[in-house]
Order: C-alpha cells, then structure tokens, then sequence
C-alpha cells in the first residue's frame, strides 16, 4: 500500500511505464500485481471500471499530435451513440496523416489529414471537435442513428441528456460546409442523408427517434418541441406535435417514472393540454421496439380529429392512450 501511495505521488493515478523509468522507478517495482495494466505500457494504481478511466489511463501512452477520435471522442462530447460503452471498446486514436497509426492491441488508430479537425481538451483528453467525431464514426452508423447524433449536434436545449457544455455544438450550415471540405470519406453519404432529417431544438435521442418512427410509418412529421398556449398562457411545450389535429406526443423516459417534481409536471400539464382538446399520447420504448399498436393508435386519432375537430376547451378525447 506505501509503495502505491508513493507511486500516485509521484506519477499520478496513471503513468506510463516509461515516464515511471524516467523518474527513476526500478522496471521490477512496475511489475508487482499491485498495479493493474490497463493497456501495454501503461500502469495504474486502480482498476479503471467508466469510460472516463479508462481513457485518463491512456493519455499518458498519447504521443504529440494524438487525440482521440471517433467513437471515443464522441462519446467524450456525451453524443448519443447506438451503443452503451464496454471495457472492451477499444479507444480510437487520430494521428496526422504523416504519421504512424497505434499498433497497440485494445486500440483503434487512424490517420487524419491535418486541418480537418480542430482539437479540444475535454475532461483531461484531447479530443477531436465535435462535428469531426461525427464524420469519424460516421462508418458505423446508420441515417436514422446519424440523424440522432446530428440533432443533439444542433441542439440548444439545456436538458439534453448527458451533452457537455457549449451547445449548440455545430450548425446545420457549418455541418454542410465541413462535408464539402472532407468530401468522400467513409460514411459521407450516410451523413449527408442524415443532415436533411435532422431538425433544431430536440431536447433528447429518443424524442428524434419517436419523430423518425412517425415519418418512416408514413406518417407526416411531427414538429419538434410545440408550444401550446391559451388565454396567453403558455399550457406546455410538447415533444412532438401535430397541432392543425391537436395531437400531441410525449416519450416518457426513466428519468419521468422517477423524478417526483418532473411526474408532477407531467400530469398538470397533461391535463391542461386535454382541458384544452388535445389528444395526449404518451409512449415508452416498449413503443418504439413494437410499433405496430401505437401507429395504428395515432392513425385512429387523427382519423377521428378529421372527422370531427374539436374546439378550444372541448375535451372530447379525455384519457386517450396508445
């Protein structure tokens, strides 16, 4: 135990090995089984177990130029990803185009051509910028999870999920120019599909996800983030809406079943939206796994608003659920 109080005094909680060598640390004294090895070269005194610690394990092993890219630096920005993370997710690595790519096993290295990314130092790593951590995972994505990632890029709501600070992060504008700028590269067309989908003002991945899925079903598209108001008095903001039916979309997340003050919210505003006509469709990701009874819900009610609009304060619809 003083052997690794001394060694995090002197090096830090992670070093590599040859920095210890350097300060003057014998090479056996790295090898005793006090100290983990998270990656060839490197020692920590605890085991890494997040994201995060696994990758302040790697800096030390990152050489002058290097940063991380892809899927690391996206995940770094808090950008949605269609996957949680693992220990096993080997962390991506750029390196200019002039120089040698990592050959470390655990590690994904890749050149990039020098100018096409600016760099940022993000919770202690260097990390490419946020739109270049969109075109370098780009690969791996499909439209409609490119399409996620770009909305949480424009975004400027404050209580979008897990986003570091500094939103929006890009333009719709400065997205376009930066793909002009890159041409091909792999997975271009898919972000170029996606940038046409996506929409401003999304406030979470499973809200762009539910306006996909409506649009896809051959639904029309929802708008993002619909205000209601009546008597001048704004009643709430819907994730989704259809306002000319007086339909209105709400996802409930986790974070809705468990936050006492947000439940609240939810039920109060509910209620004036019905007290005001509108149908309230609450869904879930039961909904977005299988859809089939929520689409053809949707399709009832705007069948029957058609048929029959409501007025203001008329509340013929109390209740309606998918």
């Amino acid at each position: 135990m003083r052997h690794k109080v001394r060694l995090r005094r002197r090096l830090g909680d992670a070093f590599s090995v040859a920095s210890a060598e350097a300060a003057g640390i014998h090479r056996d004294r790295l090898r005793t089984p006090e100290l983990h090895r998270p990656f060839r070269g490197v020692r920590s005194i605890d085991q890494p177990t997040t994201f995060r610690e696994f990758m302040d394990c790697y800096v030390p092993r990152l050489k002058t130029a290097q940063r991380f890219g892809g899927i690391t630096a996206a995940r770094d920005w808090g950008l949605p990803l269609p996957s949680e993370w693992t220990p096993k997710e080997p962390p991506e690595v750029v390196v200019p185009s002039s120089a040698a790519p990592p050959k470390i096993r655990g590690i994904r290295g890749r050149r990039l051509r020098e100018g096409r990314a600016s760099t940022f130092i993000l919770n202690g790593h260097p990390v490419v910028d946020p739109v270049a951590a969109l075109f370098t995972c780009a690969a791996d994505l499909t439209v409609a999870q490119a399409v996620v990632m770009i909305d949480a890029l424009l975004t400027t709501a404050s209580n979008y999920p897990g986003l570091g600070p500094g939103r929006p992060f890009s333009t719709r504008d400065e997205i376009s120019r930066r793909l002009g700028e890159w041409g091909k590269f792999p997975g271009c067309g898919t972000v170029r599909a996606a940038l046409s989908r996506a929409r401003e003002r999304v406030e979470s991945p499973k809200e762009t996800e539910t306006r996909l899925l409506l649009v896809d079903s051959g639904l029309p598209e929802p708008i993002v983030q619909h205000e209601v108001w009546a008597d001048g008095r704004m009643l709430g903001r819907c994730d989704l809406a259809y306002p000319e039916l007086r339909i209105a979309f709400e996802y409930e997340g986790d974070g809705h079943r468990t936050d006492k003050e947000q439940w609240r919210k939810d039920i109060q505003r509910q209620r004036y939206l019905e007290g005001e006509g509108w149908i309230v469709i609450r869904l879930t990701q039961v909904d977005l796994d299988k859809p089939e009874m929520l689409i053809a819900s949707i399709r009832r009610a705007m069948s029957a608003r058609r048929s029959s609009p409501p007025a203001a304060g008329e509340n013929s619809f109390r209740g309606f659920r998918a």
